[in-house]
């Protein structure tokens, strides 16, 4: 099965036992809830039905129907599972929360109607969501997504409004180069 719009909810690990467990990275709010989406697809189409979940540390095991050993489940290592976005539930969203699939393509304008780019790619390193602009014929530029520098997001509209000196994409005066000493060069002095 080829899927349209495939969303990632989690990536195989290692095996864990000898019974065709393995260890899954889920993406999911709730790492558990991988179980609850039916059947996952790999990218090339593979079906993947989730039989047991259970968490373990970071990470849940899982087992698959049709994985009945090491071997078997040690061949999925790196296989990213994926789910199509029209089985996704709005409904399950909080006020200001996104699929980042659903984000990924707009463009982003500021409030004069100036346009900065689209979103090329949506990342999470752990510290805060990021965006990644890219303006046609410009290098790509990484923004936070956060409430100051994303002012609105419109999905509908296909558009976000971004405030471009919160989101660094101006500069707002308050550094300068002449302020740093160039190298080898003392100080200057306070006066």
């Amino acid at each position: 099965m080829k899927l349209e719009n495939p969303i990632i909810l989690g990536t195989i690990g290692r095996a864990q036992g000898v019974r065709g467990e393995v260890r899954v990275k889920s993406h999911t709010d709730d790492p558990v809830a991988l179980g609850d989406y039916g059947v996952l697809f790999s990218k090339d189409g593979k079906r993947f039905e989730v039989l047991d979940i259970r968490q373990h540390k970071n990470v849940v095991v899982v087992r698959f129907l049709g994985v009945n050993d090491r071997n078997a489940a040690e061949a999925l290592n790196g296989t990213d599972l994926f789910v199509e976005r029209a089985n996704l539930s709005d409904a399950d969203l909080e006020e200001d929360e996104y699929f980042y699939a659903d984000l990924e393509g707009l463009e982003a304008f500021d409030e004069f109607g100036a346009s900065w780019g689209f979103i090329k790619a949506i990342f999470d390193f752990g510290s805060g969501d990021l965006i990644e602009l890219q303006a046609k014929g410009e290098k790509s530029v990484i923004i936070p997504f956060s409430q100051a520098a994303v002012v609105d997001v419109d999905i509908k509209a296909g558009k976000i409004i971004v405030d471009p000196e919160a989101a660094g994409l101006i500069d707002d005066g308050s550094s300068s180069d002449d302020e740093w000493p160039e190298e080898g060069e003392d100080p200057k002095p306070e006066s």
